[in-house]
């Protein structure tokens, strides 16, 4: 499907019951939506660590079986992963347990590390053996590597993200007992911090932070370190330094739940005001508006807020289908389309739609879409997306296709919207998309759509990044 396909999800937990496995577990299963290819847990308990992570959902891998293997602790953390570097094996999957001299440790990241071939060159070097293909393995050497010389875990973290290049959101248990946690300097991916009475949670996005019911406290900053044992908070320190922070923009667009908020900003709100940016930059007589789920659906619900129109139901969603690109061959994958997202012809026959959509990427999905809706008696489709054209690939974890690829670089937009069959088509500005965030408490990474990175762009195309 025309769809970029979700980040990774990472979560931590120090408490002071022994019920940490549970804890990762259900807030892998909140966070599902940032990766589905495969998931992990690892505990500690005393000096041992103990893993247990294979390729597939939290719910298939984590069966009540495997959960009893997991150790009664009070230190964990936790992985869902996409793989935007390193192929879905599960010699890739996460938690990566490390072993060294001087302790282990087991770590969970979120993100894309631009310098990662040159690292692990250099530990190669020094006589690291390296069993898979993820920068996230290179960074949990580099931390292994550092500690021996530090002869101190959280000195060697602080070290190693010192090396470290392009986005990183790393939670790392330590076989001493600390969990630490720390955001690269620009903020490009989210991290958060819960508590209760049973101590302290650290995840990618708060919708975890409050299924597991903890109360929501604080963002980790950009630049930030965090250091937990027992349950309690020891330290938190700005370590990493940058004037150009960066968070990801599309997280807002796409990747976030809307119950999460993210830096200042619901997620929620966003979406919302994206609608209300659109309505505002293309105001259309139509007669009703609908979204395409699920994440359509909140920029809608704005527009229709600010233009007037009747909000309707535009699709009934299959959940049960599972992932459009497990299937084998290309026609099931785009028999699945349908099968996934059917139209409500009780509801759009016989009329002029607004129809509005995350993004257009490749432009296959839109154009599907776009059909059903034709045949199901829809007379216009006037098609927005609340993010702006894609013309750039992404150095930090996004799984954007080579520019080559991307329809905004091959058509204009007038002919993309030939191309889909759509009777109009718009895209929010990228000034308009950062007003619709302008609740977010850091500046943001708009490279994919106008070439602004806050980093100095590496001139390398996605493979040779994810290589």
């Amino acid at each position: 499907m025309d769809k970029l396909k979700e980040e990774c999800a990472v979560v931590g937990v120090s408490l002071n019951t022994p019920i940490a496995a549970g804890v990762c577990y259900n807030a892998l299963l909140a966070l599902q939506h940032r990766g589905q290819e495969g998931t992990g847990i690892a505990t500690v308990e005393g000096k041992t660590i103990t893993c247990e992570k294979q390729v597939g959902l939290v719910g298939e891998v984590f069966t009540a079986e495997t959960l009893v293997k997991l150790p009664s602790a009070t230190l964990a953390v936790g992985h869902n992963r996409y793989s935007t570097s390193g192929t879905n094996k599960l010699c890739n999957v996460q938690p990566f347990v490390t072993e060294y001299l001087t302790g282990r440790h087991a770590l969970a990241h979120n993100g894309n590390i631009t310098n990662a071939k040159e690292l692990r060159e250099h530990l190669e070097a020094d006589g690291v053996d390296f069993k898979a293909s993820s920068d996230s393995e290179v960074i949990s050497a580099l931390i292994a590597l550092n500690a021996v010389k530090c002869r101190d875990i959280v000195e060697a973290v602080i070290q190693s993200a010192k090396m470290l290049e392009g986005a990183f959101s790393l939670i790392i248990a330590a076989s001493d007992g600390r969990l630490i946690a720390i955001r690269d300097a620009h903020g490009f991916r989210p991290l958060c911090i819960g508590r209760n009475e049973n101590g302290i949670i650290i995840a990618s996005e708060s919708c975890a932070v409050d299924s597991c019911n903890f109360d929501f406290d604080s963002d980790v900053s950009a630049g930030e370190l965090v250091v937990v044992k027992d349950a309690k908070i020891i330290r938190r320190e700005k370590v990493l330094s940058d004037d150009k922070k960066g968070m990801c923009i599309f997280e807002y667009v796409y990747f976030a739940r809307p119950d999460s908020v993210l830096d200042g900003q619901s997620v929620y709100d966003a979406r919302y005001n994206m609608g209300v940016q659109l309505a505002s930059e293309y105001p259309i007589k139509a007669d009703a508006v609908c979204g395409v789920p699920d994440s359509g659906l909140e920029s809608a619900i704005g527009y229709a807020s600010k233009s007037g129109l009747p909000l309707i139901s535009g699709f009934v969603k299959n959940r049960y289908i599972g992932r459009s690109f497990i299937f084998p061959t290309q026609s099931q994958r785009e028999s699945a389309v349908r099968l996934k997202l059917n139209p409500l012809k009780a509801t759009v026959s016989g009329k002029s739609i607004v129809l509005i959509d995350d993004s257009i990427v490749r432009g296959t999905t839109a154009k599907k879409i776009i059909a059903s809706l034709r045949h199901a008696g829809c007379k216009e489709v006037h098609m927005l997306a609340s993010a702006p054209p894609f013309i750039h690939t992404c150095h930090y974890g996004t799984d954007i296709d080579s520019e080559e690829n991307l329809i905004a670089n091959k058509l204009s937009v007038d002919e993309i919207r030939k191309s889909i069959g759509a009777d109009s088509l718009g895209f929010i500005s990228v000034e308009g998309l950062k007003k619709a965030c302008g609740n977010c408490n850091i500046n943001f990474c708009t490279g994919c759509f106008d070439g602004n990175y806050p980093t100095a762009e590496r001139t390398l195309s996605k493979n040779e990044l994810e290589k």
